[in-house]
């Protein structure tokens, strides 16, 4: 099949989505109100509720939910063939994610601008919330360690990245000061910042000198590096050590100061890449290579393919970011259809290219089987087949295959940057609501509770791989990440069920999707868990059978006292005024 023709049709139902059906949630579901009188407002801040315009909103939102997710999950998943993996972004994002992450988003709006973990509380009780609350931690732990993985080893195999990178941080700041100091406009300058960000790519694809590469500087790969450790580990363990201080920083300044200019400024690479890769596309016309199934003997796709495909199809990371930190930037609450839908749909076309850009890469089918021979090597192969794919469809344009490849790099970097950043932002917010529940006021404190979660973050992706480096933590747990990720994502959707039917209103919109997602998800848990990790499965893994167990146990749980707060319907001290 042509690729051009397979991009066309994934684009055209996201337009038909956005168009009739984020339109039907808004007027007829959520019943969206421009006279409401947002969080934003109500609780104005400077801090984390700041009125924000929809158009940085959104590239905030965006941002923050893409990072590499929806890049490697497709990249992974056309191991089953590109077939599966085109129909579950498609479909995923236009009737899962698209309501998700607009549900959540109006859910948090109506009730405070509270995080979907509080509202848990509201909705089915304070031993829910709890349950809720321990996922939600264990999930953006994850998020944390992998992410900071994926962006230092990104660093090491990109160095013409990193100063390109490096150099958007002061950019941002500036663009902040200038816009809410000074109150200017944030687009020219942004666009400006992108300008210079990109030229700075080209001269360090084509300087030597401005590339860092850490791994050179200790005398290459062979290098005996800071204690003996090598010269890739010790590369890599002082670029964790500089994103987990970056991290710091970046998640404890007000949000106009970094996050909001970044985040526009991504947003624009976004529209740039995007560009590049469709219009390469275009005019290179690739032939998809890759075979439209897969039959496979290791793995079967499902249930698994709808945990490896999160980000891009439905994901609960982007409950958390709605509710945490988009629902207090949220101007007027009509701005919540084009910020989260959108938003979800921007995400399903990332996901759309992905997909097209590794099963357009390989010269034949059976070069592609070759590379993906088992899940394993798809899961390690995936990333790098999609920067060297997109690389592929940029040549396309004339764009020189250094660059092209330092580009599509720094996108990767700077959305898993942002996701890295709001991440540990939303884990402070955690460990402070904890704070409060158990009645511990330290934990409140915004610098203990950042601490913590740092802290937590670096120990985990600093665990060592073998004797003699650093590495495997950002991966340790990896394998429970797409499950907890989607469950929470089926729950949040039960919470919005739950909301909608107090409300009078049509819940099958979320009803139908939570099934869907809860039933695939618990039923790739059980087999991970009980027929691969236990001490009597295929692959035995005592720590991620105690903390898969206990996922799955709490699931079931907090399953339980949902079921029973639907039985019993409308909570009399629920305030729908809120």
């Amino acid at each position: 099949m042509n690729a051009i023709a397979l991009a066309s049709i994934g684009l055209f139902v996201f337009i038909l989505g956005y168009r009739f059906y984020s339109k039907f949630l808004a007027e007829k579901i959520f019943k969206l109100d421009p006279n409401y009188v947002t969080p934003a407002h109500r609780f104005e801040d400077g801090v984390d509720f700041v009125p924000t315009n929809k158009w940085v909103l959104w590239g905030h939102h965006f941002t923050s939910v893409a990072g590499a997710a929806p890049i490697l999950g497709p990249a992974i998943a056309v191991y089953w063939g590109w077939l599966p993996a085109f129909l579950w972004v498609v479909l995923g994002t236009v009737f899962a994610a698209g309501f998700h992450d607009f549900g959540t988003l109006v859910l948090s709006v109506r009730n405070k601008g509270q995080s979907v973990g509080t509202l848990a509380h509201r909705l089915i009780g304070q031993r829910g919330k709890i349950l809720f609350l321990f996922i939600i931690l264990i999930l953006v732990l994850m998020v944390n360690a992998v992410f900071a993985w994926v962006i230092a080893n990104l660093f090491i195999s990109f160095p013409a990245a990193v100063l390109p990178v490096m150099i958007q941080i002061p950019l941002a700041i500036w663009i902040g000061y200038s816009v809410y100091k000074k109150q200017g406009k944030m687009l020219i300058p942004s666009l400006i910042a992108l300008v210079v960000m990109y030229a700075t790519a080209v001269i360090a694809s084509s300087v030597d000198w401005l590339q860092i590469d850490l791994v050179r500087y200790m005398g290459g790969e062979e290098g005996a590096g800071l204690f003996g450790l090598g010269a890739i580990s010790t590369a890599f363990f002082i670029w964790i050590v500089f994103l987990m201080v970056y991290v710091y920083i970046a998640s404890t300044l007000p949000v106009w100061q970094l996050l909001q200019p970044r985040d526009f400024i991504n947003s624009h690479q976004l529209v740039v890449g995007l560009f590049i890769l469709y219009a390469g596309l275009l005019f290179s016309n690739p032939q998809i290579t890759a075979p439209m199934t897969n039959e496979t003997n290791d793995v079967s796709w499902l249930p698994l393919l709808f945990i490896t495909i999160a980000c891009g199809a439905i994901s609960g990371f982007h409950g958390l970011v709605s509710s945490g930190t988009s629902s207090k930037q949220l101007y007027k609450e009509t701005d919540a259809r084009f910020v989260g839908y959108a938003g979800a749909v921007g995400e399903g076309v990332l996901a759309l290219v992905s997909i097209i850009a590794v099963i357009t890469f390989f010269p034949t089918a059976d070069a592609f089987r070759e590379s993906y021979s088992s899940f394993a090597a798809a899961s390690g192969g995936g990333l790098g087949n999609f920067v060297q794919g997109a690389a592929q469809l940029a040549e396309g344009l004339f764009i020189p295959a250094n660059i092209a490849t330092t580009i599509v790099s720094i996108i990767v970097i700077s959305f898993a940057a942002t996701t890295l950043d709001t991440s540990v932002r939303l884990m402070r917010y955690i460990i402070a609501e904890l704070g409060q529940e158990y009645n511990l006021p330290v934990l409140t404190k915004t610098h203990v509770a950042t601490s913590i979660a740092v802290a937590s973050s670096a120990a985990l992706v600093l665990i060592p791989e073998g004797p003699n480096g650093f590495g495997s933590g950002g991966y340790l747990l990896w394998p429970l990440f797409g499950t907890s990720n989607q469950l929470l994502a089926g729950i949040s959707l039960l919470l919005l069920t739950i909301w909608l039917k107090w409300l009078g209103r049509n819940y099958w919109v979320a009803l139908i999707p939570m099934i869907f997602l809860i039933f695939m998800t618990m039923y790739a848990m059980a087999q991970q868990v009980f027929f691969q990790w236990a001490i009597w499965g295929s692959n035995p893994n005592t720590l991620l059978f105690v903390f898969g167990a206990i996922i799955f146990g709490f699931t079931l749980w907090i399953l339980l006292t949902a079921a029973s707060a639907l039985r019993k319907g409308i909570d009399p001290n629920y305030n729908f005024d809120e």
